[in-house]
């Protein structure tokens, strides 16, 4: 039984394997070295306070390992079908609301991270300056919007299939806002202003992002169904961890 979902698992998410990809995260030489560094400094702390709650999760019950190599490669799959959208950017899923439920949202951080860092060096995906920016919109805001929607949901007596969708869909979302944000900042001049450009990389956003929001949501909660078999045998990392 427990070999029979572990493949399903797996299936499920080759199923989404990307054949090729032609558009990034926020791309190298489109945020200015004063941004570039800004982002990293931000989103430094959320990493490190996440390396270390890893290490004592794994230390705790080695046996997490699993789910957090599953959710690292959930979200490489997910974030690597690029869908081109505004200039210098991309509109994809994000994988990143379904591990924040099962792990927390400071754990997502490393795992952002280094997905990102992968995809930028192996899949020309994104760039090493912007490495930070990235970091903080998909694998900073988004986990940490996903686990509030979700506790939220939980406490208001929402079902867990419910509570699950929704945090993955407006996860999903707000990394875009937090993108189409941090585009507005930087680019921000004489020709458009901040709130032209925002309205404008919202505008364009939400025609690819919202049905890949729903699409994720309802993907997540699918995974979610099949990993949960896991909770018999103590592998399925305990929910709601910060």
């Amino acid at each position: 039984m427990k070999k029979k979902y572990l493949v399903l698992a797996a299936a499920l998410v080759l199923m989404f394997l990307p054949r090729y990809a032609n558009a990034m995260h926020i791309m190298e030489g489109y945020l200015s070295p004063f941004w570039s560094v800004f982002w990293t400094i931000v989103s430094l702390p959320f990493v490190i306070i996440g390396f270390r709650k890893i290490s004592k999760m794994v230390k705790k019950d080695p046996n997490k390992k699993i789910i957090i190599g599953l959710m690292a490669a959930f979200v490489f799959v997910l974030s690597a079908l690029k869908l081109p959208s505004v200039t210098g950017s991309s509109s994809h899923p994000t994988g990143i609301g379904l591990g924040a439920v099962l792990l927390g949202p400071t754990p997502m951080s490393v795992i952002g991270v280094i997905v990102l860092l992968f995809q930028a060096l192996l899949l020309a995906h994104g760039g090493i300056t912007t490495l930070g920016a990235n970091t903080f919109s998909m694998a900073i805001a988004g986990p940490f919007v996903a686990f509030g929607i979700y506790k939220l949901t939980q406490k208001s007596g929402a079902s867990k299939g419910f509570s699950i969708f929704l945090a993955a869909a407006l996860g999903n979302l707000i990394t875009y806002m937090v993108t189409a944000l941090q585009l507005s900042i930087a680019h921000a001049g004489a020709s458009e202003s901040f709130m032209q450009l925002l309205v404008k990389f919202l505008s364009i956003f939400a025609i690819t992002q919202i049905p890949l929001a729903i699409a994720e949501g309802i993907l997540s909660v699918i995974l979610y169904n099949l990993i949960s078999e896991y909770r018999k045998e103590g592998v399925l990392a305990h929910e709601n961890q910060i």
